[in-house]
């Protein structure tokens, strides 16, 4: 039997062309843990926990075996919320958008009881929560000294997290303060001197002492170190 040499050549010429025709490729599932671990090894914050899971990328993407290390960032450096898109870029080749689900534990400061406009905020109104504040678009106050000497702009609740937003000046009356006291009785004016049982801003309400006879009067904060006593 006569075999042309062309047929025999055929499949020789075919094995040496599968190798061109079968490239690697990049595992996309390795670059949705590579977006991962980015985030969590450079933009977690100090002290803090955080839980990161990438979204499904499109199942027919097919990437290019990437042979230098990917150059991972997210776009303007801005900061995390609780979504976000990193990208993930093989120099000279590919570029993928990775989306991110993202939520960062870490303590902040929560309030243990109903507090009012103009009320002081201190320690003993607040104690610390492990909360997600990746989802917290207007911030938190997570240290003491943060709410030291300040007062509330607007009445929350009891549970509320406490946000910059929140807290307006410093308090113009703590609690032990000596105040001066300001009455005003059938048209005259009256100065004596007392002592605060509340803290606050002007136009906090609180309790005085008047320290000459011990009697205890509301009144309202109108300045730093004054009050004006209700009638």
């Amino acid at each position: 039997m006569i075999v042309s040499r062309r047929l025999l050549a055929l499949p020789c010429a075919a094995l040496l062309a599968l190798p061109a025709a079968v490239r690697a490729e990049q595992s996309v599932d390795g670059v949705r843990d590579a977006a991962v671990q980015w985030l969590q090894q450079n933009r977690t914050l100090p002290g803090a926990r955080m839980v990161a899971e990438a979204g499904t990328l499109d199942s027919r993407l097919k990437l290019a075996d990437c042979p230098a290390r990917p150059v991972i960032n997210v776009p303007g450096n801005r900061t995390l919320g609780a979504r976000v898109s990193v990208v993930v870029q093989c120099p000279g080749s590919w570029t993928v958008r990775v989306p991110v689900r993202v939520q960062m534990f870490t303590q902040v400061l929560v309030t243990t009881r109903p507090l009012a406009r103009g009320d002081g905020v201190g320690p003993d109104d607040v104690h610390s929560e492990d909360r997600d504040v990746a989802s917290m678009g207007y911030g938190y106050v997570d240290k003491l000294d943060q709410i030291e000497g300040r007062s509330l702009a607007r009445a929350i609740r009891a549970g509320t997290v406490l946000t910059p937003g929140m807290l307006a000046g410093r308090q113009a009356v703590r609690i032990g303060d000596t105040v001066s006291m300001v009455a005003r009785i059938d048209g005259v004016v009256v100065h004596a001197q007392g002592v605060a049982m509340g803290a606050g801003d002007t136009g906090t309400r609180l309790r005085v002492r008047n320290a000459a006879s011990g009697k205890v009067l509301d009144a309202v904060v109108s300045g730093e170190g004054v009050v004006a006593v209700l009638p």
